[in-house]
């Protein structure tokens, strides 16, 4: 009798999230079911950048319609100026090698990455927390959660 299997294909999306160890040179195992977001995308690249304490990683696609929408902010406005330098300017291109990415010093030391880190999805994007701050944001965002925001009932969720 022949076996059937049922694949689940849902949307490219970063979803879920793990508990990781960051080697000496800041090596980062990324997650089968991330690496498979990246291969449906057919790009096994990372653009990795400094946030809110943590580090956000996009496809180079999702990243591009980011650029895109920056470079088209007014040249002298104070917000744009400040996210150019504090958002775009820190970006890196991490390529995913043997399941791995290497995060530069600057990046880790951005967000205060030692060697026990939690990997989050977003969506479009997925977070890289240093452990401890981490369960600390949890634990924020936990509290906050039940507080629906306007924007979450104007998409009725």
């Amino acid at each position: 009798m022949e076996k059937s299997v049922i694949k689940c294909h849902t949307n490219a999306m970063f979803r879920g999230r793990s508990k990781h160890t960051l080697d000496d040179k800041g090596r980062l195992a990324i997650p089968a079911r991330f690496r498979e977001v990246l291969d449906r995308k057919g790009d096994l690249c990372l653009m990795v950048t400094s946030r809110d304490n943590c580090l956000w990683a996009f496809t180079r696609d999702d990243w591009q319609t980011l650029e895109e929408k920056a470079a088209n902010l007014p040249l002298f406005d104070k917000a744009g100026i400040a996210f150019l330098r504090g958002f775009i300017s820190s970006a890196v291109e991490c390529h995913v090698k043997s399941g791995r990415i290497t995060i530069p010093p600057s990046l880790r030391e951005d967000a205060g990455l030692k060697k026990e880190v939690v990997l989050a999805g977003q969506l479009k994007k997925f977070e890289i927390w240093d452990r401890a701050r981490w369960e600390e944001e949890f634990e924020r965002v936990k509290d906050a959660f039940p507080e629906a925001s306007p924007s979450l009932l104007e998409l009725r969720i």
